[in-house]
């Protein structure tokens, strides 16, 4: 039986390509790049050519890029900085944030007594823009949106060029989590102007272990931890050369694929969505995922009209691999807090799963997949 993955907003499966670059480089560029000798400045010089290479994915200066170990690194990073170094004593963000980013306004709003609001959600989990606007025209404490651009759980595109806008006219920084966009879509920061992204290379078929920060330029930055001074002073830790380069190898294979991967994966889940409407009565499709222009190609959050705790393990026995929420809280039995949100309390009893697809993802997986809900489900 060959096994089925349909849990790519989790991780995703490394390319080939990406595991030679690393391979590469354990065995020939294994020197520090802190050290001045050959074998560190060759490192150095690729970690630099590599920061160049991504940042202009993004058109901006390869000086606003701080690799990290990820997308909760990058998260913290940023909001820790948003208040401890950039005066923000407000920060607006939604319930359905990644916990990167719940966890640690929870805890700047306990131990740096700033205030947190939450933006307010339709039933759909979209943001209230007018309510959005209110909460930003009625203060004027220097303020922080936090919201991300692609919801990991249930796919939802954020309005982005709406709140960029906001954000302008209130002078507020915008700090978007974009972990599920980047290798996905394509982010131009010229014509987006949000302040700091994030981004995690496992997301996008890179290693795991390995992201980076984007900060625009003229935002000092203060450290979470202090060290070897890296990073110019931004990040203190030697620096993951095969992973770095791992990363630089997996976004050019990406971005040089994005209309192909884009057009295949829509066709994926839309064939996905029919076989499931076909072949169940009164399933639901949570959030915005079912809609193809509102939501991300790489997310379907489906709800059926049973309860059934074992069907994700059935599955996983059945060599399908899915989730029921972000793989960061799957070990806490306390269910999705993106669907505790925006559910009302019969439908958030029901199962929910979340299938999310790469570009290894075939029409295939998507039928036996169909065959085997079938038979635990009717």
């Amino acid at each position: 039986m060959k096994p089925i993955y349909l849990d790519n907003a989790a991780t995703t499966m490394i390319d080939a390509e990406v595991l030679s670059v690393i391979q590469a480089a354990s065995l020939e560029n294994y020197g520090n790049p802190s050290s001045t000798h050959q074998f560190g400045r060759k490192a150095k010089s690729a970690i630099e050519t590599a920061r160049k290479n991504i940042a202009k994915y993004f058109n901006v200066s390869a000086g606003e890029i701080i690799f990290t170990s990820g997308g909760t690194e990058a998260d913290n990073l940023i909001l820790n900085n948003a208040v401890l170094n950039l005066g923000v004593q407000r920060i607006i963000t939604s319930k359905i944030e990644h916990h990167a980013v719940l966890h640690t306004c929870e805890f700047l709003e306990k131990t740096s007594h700033r205030v947190v609001d939450f933006v307010k959600l339709d039933a759909f989990g979209a943001v209230d823009l007018e309510h959005l606007e209110t909460l930003l025209a009625t203060s004027d404490k220097k303020t922080l949106i936090s919201l991300m651009f692609i919801n990991n759980e249930i796919g939802n595109i954020l309005q982005v060029a709406e709140i960029c806008e906001l954000s302008k006219k209130y002078k507020a920084l915008f700090h978007s989590d974009t972990v599920q966009v980047i290798g996905h879509y394509t982010i131009d920061l010229q014509q987006f102007p949000i302040d700091f992204i994030v981004a995690s290379a496992h997301k996008f078929h890179g290693p795991k272990g390995v992201g980076f920060a984007y900060f625009k330029k003229g935002f000092g930055i203060l450290p979470l931890f202090y060290g070897g001074n890296q990073e110019k002073g931004a990040r203190s830790s030697t620096e993951n050369v095969q992973g770095i380069l791992g990363m630089e190898k997996a976004l050019e294979i990406a971005q040089k694929n994005i209309a192909i991967d884009a057009t295949s994966l829509k066709n994926i889940k839309r064939y996905f969505i029919s076989e499931l409407n076909n072949s169940f009565q009164n399933i639901h499709f949570n959030g915005l995922s079912e809609d193809l222009e509102k939501s991300s190609y790489t997310i379907l959050n489906v709800r059926f009209p049973v309860k059934n705790d074992l069907l994700l393990f059935s599955l996983d026995m059945a060599g399908i691999a899915v989730s029921g929420g972000s793989a960061c809280q799957s070990g806490g039995n306390k269910g999705s807090h993106v669907l505790q949100e925006i559910l009302d309390d019969a439908a958030v009893k029901m199962t929910s799963i979340r299938f999310s697809f790469s570009k290894f993802t075939t029409k295939e997986d998507i039928d036996f997949t169909i065959v085997k809900l079938k038979q635990l489900l009717q």
